[in-house]
């Protein structure tokens, strides 16, 4: 089963650290919004990594230190002290005819108010509003604001221009009067829709007002008018969607009951663990009450081998029940290890690593306590401890192929590929039988560049296991990926075909989903790869990858108001609170999008015709 790479805005199923092929899913998603600036910064709202490495090698270099200063005698002191005196002196004189000379045109400068204006010509009103915005220009330089609010208001007074109303607000602006900031420089975009200096400044004071959805519509329109040359203005965007989606996610979190993620997403969890057998004493055939802890126990593994969204939720709240009940003897140990499974795929992290602590405390053996306790590590970004609980694990039974499987997709996920290939194929060579060891080898061998390595792989992996779909799904992605459209396509619908024949009740979707990818990238179809994504969504629902293909399908046909919705979709169906954020940023840039089309018609009009930066346009 297909996972997405672990770089971009949606997070593989715990554990099962994605196959990054080049072409999988996600990546060719998310390419369509990484091509160039300007559509990251309208439509996907994806950082832009920045660094500071170079302010950081100059602010450390001998370049900054101050040079030692040689030492000077008595007399040569006298001398240096009497002419930073008289520099002094003479630097204070200056000053003064400065502002001797300030205070005389100030006297000069006209005093109008509401009523003598009207006596003045229109040339008079133009001579006095351009003396009354240089005087304000002056008193601004100097700080001294209230004056330069006068003066620009009586600069308006004279001739009404947006640039009085801006530099006024500019004023009001370092005096954090951010509703005065707001109501000049609408005034000024009410006269000049297309004043960026007036739009950043209101912008800036939404975001002080916490009025984040308008911000980022001002900051996106200053991007799209200024050709997406302002770093400042792009990175404003990208913060402003952060703190937007951020906010939003804890609000959705603490709201919403819970909930696991789709089907597919739980069986690819599931199934990146060898499957073992029941104990004797959980069999169906035992004589077990459902009203007790093992009886729930039982029900709970039924749930698990039916595969199926009602399945799987049958088996979280029995093995919740199961553990309440007690009385669960030599499988305590398990029913925690099963419950913190469940409450891993909830995003519950803390509770999730509680019950696995528990497990190991009853039963230091079981390894994939420590394996799933290493999953929730990676999740959280804390690589290192990840691996200690992978070496607890190998000190616990130094031959369990399920470790050398999880350390590898650990290593492969940090870029770490010859220490992944290693364990795959350790993991191999305890357990031949395992496929996804054989896929992720292949893939691992595909990105190191052993592009022949890789697919002699996956031909043994088709010889060896003919009837099983992944392998052709897999396959059909790197074939894709070196541009073999007809290949891919007949690999995928291989796939798809065994997924009907052998899991009618939980097919993967995903060979579906990448036909359509690859009938987009191939023949440029939006239509046939708009059905295969409908298809998939009928098949599975909750589908988060169907629903954010479709959300960038649409995306691609300008159908922003439809692609909207589809994004909103995705965050209902994020998993953690990180996943959230990502879903909500996109759909918060589709939504801004939305409302710089209905705003500023002659900017929708400026990007439909290609008036951005090379190779944009709307919903590229």
């Amino acid at each position: 089963m297909s996972n997405p790479l672990p770089s971009v805005p949606r997070a593989a199923a715990p554990t099962v650290i994605p196959i990054d092929a080049p072409s999988s899913t996600w990546d060719r998603i998310t390419s369509w919004v990484s091509k160039n600036k300007a559509v990251v910064y309208t439509i996907a709202g994806v950082a832009v990594a920045v660094t500071g490495a170079g302010v950081v090698y100059y602010l450390n270099s001998d370049l900054t230190k101050p040079t030692p200063s040689p030492k000077l005698s008595k007399k040569e002191r006298r001398k240096r002290k009497e002419a930073e005196r008289k520099a002094s002196e003479s630097k204070e004189a200056v000053a003064a005819q400065h502002q001797a000379a300030s205070a005389e045109s100030e006297a000069d400068l006209p005093d109008v108010d509401e009523h003598s204006v009207l006596a003045l010509t229109p040339e008079q009103r133009d001579e006095y509003a351009a003396r009354l915005k240089q005087a304000g220009n002056k008193a601004y330089g100097d700080k001294a604001y209230n004056k330069a609010i006068g003066l620009y208001s009586q600069a308006i007074l004279c001739k009404p221009d947006p640039v009085f109303y801006s530099n006024r607000a500019a004023c009001h602006s370092a005096m954090s009067e951010w509703d005065k900031v707001i109501e000049d420089t609408t005034a000024a975009i009410n006269m000049d829709a297309e004043y960026v200096k007036a739009i950043n400044r209101r912008a800036t004071a939404y975001e002080h007002q916490k009025m984040y959805s308008e911000a980022l519509l001002d900051f996106t329109a200053s991007c799209i008018i200024d050709n997406f040359k302002s770093d400042s203005t792009a990175q404003a965007v990208e913060r402003l969607l952060k703190v937007f989606a951020e906010h939003r996610a804890k609000e959705m979190m603490a709201s919403r009951p819970p909930k696991l993620p789709s089907p597919i997403f739980v069986g690819n969890y599931l199934q990146s663990f060898r499957q073992r057998p029941r104990p004797a004493e959980l069999d169906d055939a035992a004589e077990l009450d459902l009203a007790s802890g093992k009886g729930q126990l039982r029900l709970g593994l039924q749930g698990l081998e039916k595969k199926t969204a009602d399945g799987y939720e049958q088996a979280r709240l029995a093995f919740e029940e199961a553990l309440e009940l007690g009385d669960l003897g030599a499988h305590e140990a398990l029913a925690y290890n099963l419950r913190g499974t469940m409450r891993t795929l909830l995003g519950k992290h803390a509770e999730a690593t509680m019950d696995f602590d528990r497990s190991i405390e009853l039963d230091p053996t079981l390894a994939q306590s420590y394996i799933k306790r290493a999953s929730i590590n990676l999740e959280l970004g804390e690589a290192d401890k990840a691996e200690a609980e992978f070496a607890d694990a190998l000190r616990q039974n130094p031959d369990d192929p399920d470790v050398y499987y999880h350390r590898a997709q650990a290593n492969f996920i940090k870029g770490d590929l010859s220490e992944a290939q290693k364990d795959y194929q350790k993991s191999i060579d305890l357990d031949k039988d395992f496929i996804f060891s054989h896929i992720q080898l292949g893939v691992t061998q595909y990105k190191m560049g052993s592009i022949a390595s890789s697919m002699a792989t996956f031909r043994r992996c088709i010889k060896n296991f003919p009837t099983l779909p992944d392998v052709y799904n897999y396959y059909g992605e790197l074939l894709l990926d070196q541009g073999k459209f007809s290949e891919a396509v007949e690999k995928f619908d291989t796939a798809m075909e065994m997924e009907k024949q052998s899991k009618p009740m939980s097919m993967n979707v995903l060979p579906l989903i990448n036909k359509a990818l690859a009938l987009f990238q191939w023949k440029q179809d939006f239509g046939e790869a708009e059905k295969l994504c409908q298809k998939a969504l009928i098949i599975d629902p909750e589908c988060d990858i169907a629903v954010a293909t479709m959300a960038q399908l649409l995306l691609q046909q300008n159908n922003v108001t439809e692609a909207l919705v589809y994004f909103e979709r995705a965050a209902e169906l994020a998993r953690t609170e990180g996943e959230i954020v990502n879903a909500l940023s996109y759909a918060e840039a589709t939504r801004t999008q939305v409302k710089v089309t209905e705003k500023y018609p002659k900017l929708a009009a400026k990007l439909a015709g290609g008036g951005g930066p090379p190779g944009f346009r709307m919903g590229a």
